[in-house]
């Protein structure tokens, strides 16, 4: 064990759990296993490749020499760009000072955070949900983590946050949610900006207000009859309080490219743009000046969305239609039909049950054990995202998902369950 003393922060941040569960995965693949591996919220670029298009733009930026440093808020070109793509795609009208440019949404949710979050304030944000423990805790606040259930497909309602919302200073919402892949209906984002509004009515001048950061980075990913609203667009008031984090890495498979952008009050903004030019948190030049080519390619990016999209939700459907299958054949499992992003959101309930020689999966960790060593199915539990221990939920993601793997990983589990008694 290490002696060494560092930093309160350093010794207190806890390790990833997902990393965790990567590391064993690995080791499983160097032994000679293969491993269905649902677990990474990535793309298989093999699979899903950048828009030809994208790649062409990013090719010619560098070839062009743009290897400079950009403005700390992102190159007026691409923030022009960005507001005329959400303008006609989504509806909602920002100007050049009202977006930031980062290297991806996750600098962009650090700054928001540090912009607005004092040590022991009260930040509000969901269980499960992705790395919303991490940025409390880099920045001292105070966690007020409200668990979801599958009765409201794990997206927080507005009667859950009511008790908390008094004097708190963030609210943390994602939809499409990482890791569900499911969404905030309209009355039910609705309800939520009516309590933020009347909150923030009760607040003294001056005083600091309530905001919302709305993660809408897979915002593109819908399918079937879902539709992604948004907080500005179903209440104009929620323009002042509401930041809106966003960018290509899910939208184009992108998310080596690192280009992710912030929407919200200017106010807000600079201060974020200031934390991140300390980080040095900017998207590199040549890809800026690539995605604000790029973004302006209507028919294109219509093109590829619709191939795109297909193969996505394909994959999620197909695996849906199989834990619905094992579910009527009398197995333990469930599946919430795919709504959007490249998550499928399935329920293994068998912790307590016994191996074929015996052994008892006392809890749901040996379960996802279980899983991994018999069925060679990598999933990653919802309690990795902050819910409880003993949820037999899991996050299965399509990003890296082989169609022609797809029988024979259900016929895999379905084998390893039949052992358990």
């Amino acid at each position: 064990m290490s002696t060494v003393k560092l930093s309160h922060l350093a010794e207190t941040l806890h390790g990833s759990e997902i990393v965790r569960l990567g590391a064993t995965i690995k080791e499983l693949i160097r032994q000679g296993n293969h491993i269905y591996n649902f677990t990474i919220g990535d793309f298989d670029s093999a699979i899903f490749p950048i828009p030809a298009e994208l790649e062409e733009e990013i090719i010619s930026a560098y070839q062009n020499g743009y290897t400079t440093y950009p403005a700390a808020e992102g190159i007026l070109e691409l923030r022009n760009a960005v507001s005329a793509f959400i303008a006609s795609r989504q509806g909602l009208h920002y100007g050049p000072s009202e977006i930031l440019i980062a290297a991806g949404g996750r600098p962009l949710i650090y700054s928001l955070y540090r912009a607005i979050v004092d040590k022991g304030d009260k930040v509000i944000y969901p269980a499960p949900s992705w790395n919303n423990n991490h940025y409390v805790h880099f920045t001292e606040g105070q966690h007020v983590t409200i668990e979801a259930g599958h009765e409201n497909n794990f997206m927080l309602t507005a009667e859950q946050i009511k008790p908390h919302i008094s004097g708190a200073s963030l609210i943390s919402l994602c939809s499409p949610l990482n890791p569900t892949g499911t969404t905030f209906s309209k009355d039910e984002l609705g309800a939520i900006c009516d309590l933020i509004l009347e909150e923030n009515g009760k607040r003294a001048e001056g005083a600091k207000k309530l905001y919302l950061m709305y993660d809408q980075i897979y915002w593109t990913l819908t399918f079937g009859d879902t539709v992604h609203y948004d907080p500005v667009s179903l209440r104009p008031a929620m323009r002042d309080y509401t930041i809106f984090i966003d960018g290509i890495s899910k939208a184009f498979a992108a998310t080596g490219v690192r280009v992710g952008w912030a929407l919200g009050p200017s106010e807000v903004l600079a201060k974020m743009r200031s934390i991140n030019s300390h980080v040095g948190a900017w998207a590199p030049m040549a890809e800026q000046k690539a995605v604000s080519n790029y973004l302006l390619r209507t028919d294109e990016i219509d093109r590829y969305f619709l191939r795109f999209k297909s193969e996505v939700h394909e994959r999620l459907q197909r695996i849906s239609d199989g834990f619905l299958q094992l579910k009527k054949e009398g197995f333990a499992v469930d599946a919430i039909a795919p709504q959007a992003a490249i998550y499928l959101t399935i329920q293994i309930d068998y912790a307590g049950k016994k191996t074929a020689d015996g052994k008892l999966l006392a809890s749901q960790a040996d379960v996802t054990s279980y899983l991994l060593s018999e069925a060679k199915l990598a999933i990653v539990p919802f309690y990795a995202f902050g819910a409880s221990t003993n949820s037999s939920w899991y996050r299965l993601s399509v990003g890296t998902c082989k169609k022609e793997e797809i029988d024979e990983m259900l016929g895999m589990l379905k084998a390893a369950l039949q052992k358990l008694s």
